[in-house]
């Protein structure tokens, strides 16, 4: 009865964030990050035209993404800007999040097959402790780095609204791909392709 009561709250949360988000996606936000650039939200679905490549930090395709430093499950420091000159996929992502179990598998995949580095930033503040995300983490064999964000700082920046997000980095560190839910190895690779 509690694992029902559970995935209905979890269905109709992520119903909801993915309401809010397309209801206001007409607007773009501006918020301030810590070393003073300007962050825009991710243009809407009905942009058709091609992503014009800008020097601005942003979340919109083309731009570049905002920096962000992490300390990994096993304790490491991750910094983003550490992997320019590769390609990188940040997803954002919770261990009690059925979308993100299912995508992670195909992550593993991914990042096994092809040349590409993938962030998986927990989502730690939704978490009800490390050690969850740890057994997560054997569970699934997972074999990428794993940054914490225990204060939610990159989740914020990043205005993650609905679990999983993705964002998929060029080796120049601009922004090519956005996904707000879970996506599929055929997918990704698709768009990981492109930034070749």
């Amino acid at each position: 009865m509690k694992k029902a009561i559970l995935i209905v709250l979890v269905t109709v949360m992520f119903g909801w964030a993915v309401y809010d988000f397309t209801s206001s996606s007409d607007e773009t936000s501006v918020e301030e990050d810590t070393g003073g650039n300007k962050i825009t939200s991710p243009p809407p679905d009905n942009d058709e035209g091609g992503a014009e490549e800008s020097n601005e930090v942003g979340l919109s395709v083309g731009q570049i993404a905002p920096d962000f430093e992490l300390t990994t499950l096993e304790g490491e420091t991750v910094r983003l800007s550490d992997y320019r000159g590769e390609r990188v996929i940040v997803n954002f992502w919770a261990t009690w999040c059925p979308p993100c179990r299912a995508e992670i598998p195909d992550f593993q995949k991914l990042y096994n097959e092809k040349d590409v580095e993938i962030l998986a930033v927990n989502l730690t503040a939704t978490e009800e402790g490390e050690e969850g995300v740890r057994n997560f983490v054997n569970e699934f064999e997972m074999t990428f780095p794993v940054p914490m964000d225990a204060n939610s700082d990159v989740a914020t920046t990043y205005q993650v609204q609905a679990y999983p997000t993705s964002y998929m980095i060029d080796s120049n560190g601009r922004i090519q791909f956005f996904a707000m839910g879970a996506m599929n190895y055929d997918l990704m690779v698709e768009e990981l392709s492109k930034m070749e």
